[in-house]
Formats: structure tokens, sequence, C-alpha cells
């Protein structure tokens, strides 16, 4: 639950769910909304597919995702999981015996969409295969491959006949006495997907995977995603999520923290509060924001920097982050730091000094949380 006293209009209740384990992290129950992505490389490329994981833990992901769509891939899944920083799931479809493959390379999690898994024998014989190797499983509906009795029963894909698709699977691998499973309803129609991610949170207690599938690029994704995703995240919904999009990977981890963080669900690295810029800037604050962007992708800590052009709102929200620029005039600006007013500086050098005040804060920050943890 993410609840504060004073600012009632900020809580949010957490829907109750059972915490599974994907490797070593959570998901569900008190556990944090974990962040997921999906490599792009070609499986069987081991050192390609080990870097971009690599890469995508750096920037945050706590589980990477790996489609293995051949017995090439299976056989690299073995080094991938073994040398992963991060837990694997393996995405499985049309062929059962990839998902055994999978669980006796040590993915951590199986990914099956059951509209192409196969019949119910096969899928237990999945199910064996993940209990034998200590492998939770993702129970993955979507709208564009749902089974064909279902959609002769529908009519067409919508949010009734995901939710009996995955309520159908849920039951199979319960009757085999399998609980160690999430579950994801996922469409690229926001409005579908929403619908019937609230049908499912009131029809089990299983962790749920929230995903606008085929979200786009870049910049339309992450609008679909923040839409979608964010107003369930609100209402309590999801337990782990995965930003879809015709991206890289790392893009992907980027927006899912920034939503979460934008709720106040997770927090890492440094939040950047900053003006659209006007007529009334101090200082370029567009090439400014890029900048510091990317020299600061190094902090891992949870602070807050605001950015501002000038004195309008720059003093009312340097009051509220641990460090501050409000633009001034003459070629100066104002530092705040802990919400005070510090000293004043010239543009010419405000990107090094910001970096560097942000970094000794972020080393005191560091420093605190060690000490509370050894008390």
């Amino acid at each position: 639950m993410s609840h504060n006293p004073i600012r009632p209009w900020r809580n949010i209740d957490r829907r109750e769910s059972r915490k599974i384990w994907v490797g070593n992290v959570p998901v569900g129950g008190d556990a944090p909304i974990t962040v997921q992505t999906m490599t792009n490389t070609l499986t069987h490329d081991v050192k390609a597919t080990l870097d971009q994981i690599i890469r995508a833990a750096e920037a945050g992901a706590d589980i990477v995702r790996v489609s293995v769509p051949d017995k090439d891939s299976s056989a690299a899944l073995k080094e991938i999981c073994r040398e992963s920083p991060v837990p694997i799931v393996a995405d499985i479809h049309f062929h059962y015996m990839r998902g055994i493959e999978a669980a006796e390379a040590g993915a951590a999690c199986l990914r099956i969409n059951p509209g192409n898994i196969g019949d119910e024998k096969r899928v237990k014989e999945v199910l064996k295969a993940a209990r034998d190797h200590n492998c939770s499983i993702r129970i993955g509906v979507n709208a564009g491959s749902l089974e064909k009795h279902l959609l002769e029963k529908y009519g067409e894909p919508c949010p009734d006949a995901m939710v009996e698709s995955g309520m159908d699977h849920i039951k199979i691998l319960e009757d085999n006495d399998f609980h160690n499973f999430k579950i994801s309803v996922k469409a690229s129609d926001v409005f579908m997907a929403s619908a019937a991610y609230q049908q499912l949170a009131e029809a089990t207690d299983a962790p749920i995977h929230l995903g606008i599938t085929e979200a786009g690029g870049l910049m339309s994704g992450t609008i679909k995603s923040a839409i979608g995703l964010g107003q369930l995240l609100w209402m309590g919904i999801g337990d782990t999520l995965r930003v879809s999009l015709s991206a890289d990977p790392v893009e992907e981890v980027k927006v899912g923290y920034e939503i979460l963080k934008s709720l106040g669900l997770r927090h890492r690295g440094v939040n950047i509060i900053s003006c659209p810029s006007c007529a009334r800037q101090g200082f370029d604050v567009i090439k400014t924001v890029e900048e510091l962007e990317r020299r600061l992708e190094h902090i891992k800590t949870p602070m807050s920097l605001s950015i501002i052009g000038c004195v309008v709102n720059g003093p009312g929200e340097a009051l509220m982050t641990d460090v501050g620029w409000t633009g001034g005039g003459a070629g100066h600006g104002m530092v705040y730091l802990g919400g005070a007013q510090s000293h004043k500086m010239s543009n010419d050098s405000m990107i090094e000094h910001i970096v560097e005040q942000v970094e000794k804060k972020a080393a005191e920050l560091d420093a605190a949380a060690t000490q509370d943890a050894a008390e």
C-alpha cells in the first residue's frame, strides 16, 4: 500500500494477491511492483542476448523475458539463465516441448499462451517440468490469440472472453495442484485491456502481470501504456508490469519505472521536475534537462531534482525537492538544497554544479540508509 496520512488523496490501496516467486524475485502480496522487459535479439546468439539483459538490468529491470522459439534457443537458454543477473522468463508459443526444455535449462518462469500451447495433456506435461525445476508460470492471455471456441462464443475478442480463457487455464493449473503462477490478460486496445484486468482482479487472487500489448513505438506506446497501466495501478491492480514498445528494451524499463514513480509505487534514480520553458526562462531549460537526464543515469538513489526556468514557480518547486535550480537574471541561477535557498551560481557552470550536488546528496542518502539498516 502507498499511504500518506498528510495527503490522503495520494493513497493507493493495492489489491490483495498471493505472493509467488520468479527465481529470487517476489511477485504479488506485499512485494514491490516489479518491472520487466523482453529481449529482441536472436536467443541463440548468447552474447548479444546477455548483453541486452545486462543493459536492461542496469536500467532497473527486475525480470527479463526471452523468446524460446526453437531448439537452438533452448540450447542457448542454459548459459543465458546461468549468467543473467536477473531471473529469466522463457516465452513459449506453439510447441510445449520448448516449455519443458526451458524449465530444464533453468528458466525462473515459463510464459505460456493458452491459446496456442496445445491441449490439456501437453499443458500438464509442462506443469510437471515446472514443478520439478521450481519454475513459476505466467498464464499469458492475449486478445490476438484467443481460443477458437471462445471467439465463436463471443463473436470477437472482448474482456469476457479474455477472462474466461484465463480462468479456464487457472482451473487446469489448480486442478493439478500447481499454484505458483501469475496471469495477464493483454490487449492492444486500452479499453479492452483495462476492462479485462478489472474483471480479472475480482475473479482471482493470483498475482497480475500488467501490459498493453503491441502498444506501438516509443512515443505512442509510452502514452498508451501510461494511460492503460497508470489507471489500473492507481486502482491498486497489478503486481508486475511490462511496457511493450517497438524500441530498445532499456526504454521499456525506463518507461515502466517512470509510470511507477509518478504514482509513488517505486522509487529509483533521480526524479526530475522541470518546466516546459517560455520567454521568461533564464537559461535553456530543454537542453539542460536533456543533458542532466544523460549525466544522471548512473544515480540509483531515489531523490528529486527541480529545474525551473524562472522565479514564477521555481522557488515553490524547489521547496519540495532534494536539489533545485531556479533561473534568475544576469546569467545566474539560485541553487536550493534540501528545500532551502543555498547559493547563486553562474549558468555557465550549472550542469557540472548540479551533477556534483546530486551526487553529493545521493551519497548522503545512501549513507543514512546504510546507518538506519544497521541500527
